[in-house]
């Protein structure tokens, strides 16, 4: 697996895979022009995206309508450690979703493959290369 990441003017990084881009920007205060997520922003929203398809395809499976189904995820940020300490997903479901569901919606969102990376993280080495 490989991703090309790219730079273009002002404070714009972008990451091409499988050929797919995926634009990146800082905000204007940041010292970007605000045109695209930021990267952290990005990996934020992978947590609940992911999440959400897990939830998405359970539901597709039975035959559930998940339309009416919202994921919000909170973020508190500490303060003295300048991270994020904590990241609640709630899932809001319609009242008529099947109650029988309701606990194992929650195990299929669990599943989630990007918060399986951040409980066990990869290695990541960082190194020069001349082209």
């Amino acid at each position: 697996m490989e991703m090309t990441i790219s730079f273009e003017d002002g404070k714009k990084v972008n990451a091409e895979y499988k050929g797919m881009l995926i634009k990146t920007d800082q905000t204007v205060k940041a010292g970007g022009e605000g045109s695209a997520p930021e990267p952290f922003t990005l990996f934020l929203a992978s947590i609940g995206t992911c999440a959400g398809i897990y939830v998405k395809s359970f539901c597709d499976q039975r035959g559930i309508p998940a339309g009416e189904i919202k994921i919000v995820q909170t973020m508190n940020y500490n303060h003295q450690k300048k991270l994020i300490d904590k990241i609640n997903i709630d899932i809001k479901l319609p009242e008529s979703f099947p109650e029988k569901y309701r606990e194992a919606v929650i195990k299929a969102a669990d599943l989630c493959t990007v918060k399986k990376h951040i409980a066990s993280p990869p290695f990541i080495e960082v190194k020069t290369e001349t082209l």
